[in-house]
């Protein structure tokens, strides 16, 4: 999730371990916890594309590195705080730290929740910002922390916080699953065979939701809003996986397939080849648009050595996308 979504969750989770104690600390201490397992992204300047992608969300986003750092943490700020339990400490730097992937593990890239074991979660439920999911527990955090810390009513606010949020996570659940069934039915009345179906939520709400559908040679794209009125259509993008030629043999091409979960379309443009996530959809809500959002360029360099570069997607357009996607959450 973003930032502040995991500052709020961490504070909130601070509070509830530690807030009659300590106050505000327990709140600023559990925010700062909650925004240092994103810290894997500082490998993006330090190594390259495809190595970065591996590194994101996976040691600092489990429960392994948690369980690490939270006594570290804990004995370091007991050490000059003048609250000394350095039990109370490490518990809070502990549950601060492992919800922020816990959290992430609900959304499209998911987490690496149980490192060093090869295994992603991504239940695919909630977008990476949704302010449905973070303003209202915004709101009850304020509340909170405006209140004495042995008020009643400051745990109350926090609790109903806690809850609200988490309460409508849990909804996600069912409205993927209502959505999946959607994109079921339509499949099955337009006659079309698939080896996967995928769903995701759209940007910033949980009413309008994608699919990605693999069939033998293409993927099918498309996208149902609950408030649609008219049937489900699919874009077809073809595979073309064998453009890549011998290449599919090299050990960048191999991990690149491995992140992506295998939901890619090779597309070539001037001489180069283009890796194309799928996971993350299309930055255009037009029909058989190009512009995925994460779109990789292949470069193979003299000593062979394959590089991948990420080709930005269109920012310029980023108001007329929104425009377009609040239409289409509407319905069709």
């Amino acid at each position: 999730m973003d930032s502040l979504t995991q500052i709020v969750l961490g504070a909130a989770v601070g509070e509830a371990v530690l807030g009659r104690k300590v106050g505000n600390k327990a709140m600023f201490y559990g925010a700062i916890a909650g925004t240092i397992p994103d810290l894997d992204m500082v490998a993006s300047y330090l190594t390259d594309t495809v190595s970065s992608l591996a590194i994101h969300r996976g040691f600092t986003h489990s429960i392994a590195f948690s369980m690490l750092f939270a006594p570290l943490m804990g004995w370091l700020v007991s050490r000059f705080e003048s609250y000394k339990n350095f039990r109370d400490w490490s518990w809070l730097f502990f549950w601060s730290l492992v919800t922020h992937p816990i959290l992430d593990a609900h959304t499209t890239w998911g987490t690496q929740l149980f490192w060093p074991f090869d295994v992603r979660l991504a239940f695919k439920t909630i977008f990476v910002i949704d302010p449905i999911y973070t303003l209202p527990f915004l709101v009850f955090l304020i509340l909170a922390m405006r209140q004495k810390r042995t008020s009643p009513k400051r745990k109350r606010f926090n609790t109903m916080g806690l809850i609200v949020s988490t309460g409508y996570l849990l909804l996600t659940f069912l409205l993927k699953w209502a959505a999946f069934g959607q994109f079921e039915q339509a499949l099955k009345s337009q006659k079309i065979a698939y080896l996967q179906l995928d769903t995701r939520p759209s940007p910033l709400n949980t009413i309008l939701w994608s699919a990605n559908v693999e069939t033998e040679n293409a993927y099918l794209l498309g996208n149902y809003s609950f408030l649609d009125t008219q049937p489900i259509s699919f874009v077809s993008y073809p595979k073309n996986h064998e453009l890549l030629g011998k290449l599919v043999e090299n050990e960048k091409i191999k991990r690149m397939i491995s992140i992506s979960e295998g939901w890619y379309t090779i597309t070539e443009n001037e001489g180069y080849l283009y890796f194309n996530d799928l996971r993350f959809g299309l930055f255009s809500m037009k029909p058989n648009a190009q512009d995925f959002v994460f779109k990789y360029k292949i470069t193979v360099e003299a000593d062979d050595q394959v590089v991948f570069t990420e080709e930005p997607p269109d920012r310029s357009a980023g108001k007329r996308i929104l425009i377009d996607l609040w239409k289409r959450v509407k319905g069709n």
